[in-house]
């Protein structure tokens, strides 16, 4: 008699990928003297800028202690107003108004996603005037933005530019330099959340080539206390302004030390899985469209987000999710426009983002790790395809 057959397993739209080296490296900062404030916190940060090409790296505990942490870094206050794009995780925007300023939504590409040097003009254009005081463009889906026009236009207005590069590590701009380089940014700020490229669980860092402002952020991450050498006192410590309790442990940046060892290859796995998704939904257009290649440089790949026409599809969005789950496959949407959001909405009522709405409208994120094969891709393919009949 045939034993029945095992179903395949559930895929999720996002997942780490944890080797035994990995491990081995957990454990063995599990032995170590410290577990937090360690040696393996400065490591990390040196990779990392090995990495980005950066001059400096702040460790911290989240991709959202990392904007905070940029945020206060350039000073903004309660007199001033950030760009944001509408299509972001609310963390981006929520960073600017832990500063009490004031956020004013760009809006963004209908196809990509992304903040674009037109959407950017028009937003500054409505901010209170002369209170832009940064930019923050979003590497959606881990495609870049045109940097160099984005950071342009910032310059023209006086306002720094951070960039929310959480879904980038590992990717390359327009002319080669990589993502967190800083080459038209004064900061760019990281998430290693498991369902990114580099996963540490939670943690999150950010980049520049501003040393004053890496030491601003160094103390803002452990309470703003300052500590200098005094030979009759070899405990003390100055409080000059509060901070927070954002440190990144030893144990955490161990794994994320050893993840980003393999950042290559990460991500090279993801840009062939892309490509197979690519062929395998082709024959789907114009119904379903992945996310174009925006033309910004090198991507690295964090989500694959197609655009489903789900009125001629005769579909809702939430239905195909349902079937979609059913045949073992996750799904999820990247993201709800931040100003469509209740509080936002309260806040800036009557805001107007065609781009942000469109985008919305037809995105849906499917399975992409670097653990997953091409036959996963065509299972994927398949119950799609399936799931719209």
């Amino acid at each position: 008699m045939n034993a029945p057959a095992t179903a395949a397993p559930f895929l999720p739209y996002g997942r780490q990928v944890i080797e035994d080296d990995d491990i081995e490296a957990v454990r063995q900062a599990l032995t170590a003297p410290l577990l937090t404030t360690g040696p393996l916190v400065e490591a990390f940060e040196a990779e990392l800028c090995d990495v980005t090409g950066a001059k400096e790296a702040v460790a911290c505990a989240n991709g959202t202690a990392a904007l905070h942490l940029a945020a206060r870094a350039v000073r903004l206050d309660r007199a001033q107003s950030a760009i944001v794009p509408a299509v972001t995780f609310v963390a981006t925007a929520n960073a600017v108004r832990y500063c009490g300023a004031e956020v004013v939504f760009a809006d963004v590409d209908p196809a990509t996603g992304l903040m674009t040097p037109q959407t950017l003009r028009d937003a500054l254009r409505r901010a209170p005037s002369h209170t832009a005081r940064a930019v923050f463009p979003v590497h959606l889906n881990g495609q870049s933005c045109d940097m160099a026009a984005i950071a342009g236009i910032a310059r023209e207005w006086g306002a720094w530019v951070i960039e929310d590069a959480c879904h980038a590590i590992g990717g390359a701009q327009t002319g080669g330099a990589a993502v967190g380089g800083c080459g038209h940014a004064d900061l760019a700020c990281f998430s290693f959340h498991p369902v990114k490229t580099v996963a540490m669980g939670e943690g999150g860092a950010i980049t520049t080539n501003d040393p004053a402002l890496a030491a601003s952020m160094r103390r803002d991450r452990s309470h703003g206390l300052i500590r200098e050498p005094n030979a009759a006192e070899p405990w003390a410590y100055e409080l000059q302004e509060p901070g927070f309790n954002y440190r990144a442990p030893d144990i955490l940046c161990a794994l994320g030390l050893s993840q980003l060892k393999k950042l290559k290859r990460f991500t090279a796995a993801r840009a062939a899985l892309v490509a197979a998704y690519r062929t395998a939904l082709a024959d789907l257009a114009p119904l379903v469209q992945p996310v174009p290649d925006a033309g910004h440089g090198e991507t690295a790949w964090h989500l694959f987000v197609v655009r489903i026409d789900f009125e001629a599809a005769g579909i809702a969005r939430a239905d195909l999710m349902r079937r979609l789950a059913e045949a073992g496959i996750g799904s999820q949407v990247h993201y709800i426009p931040v100003h469509r959001q209740p509080y936002y909405a309260r806040r800036y009522p009557g805001a107007d983002l065609p781009g942000a709405d469109a985008y919305y409208a037809r995105c849906l994120s499917l399975p992409l790790f670097a653990s997953m094969t091409v036959d996963d891709v065509a299972r994927v393919a398949a119950a799609l395809k399936a799931a719209l009949g």
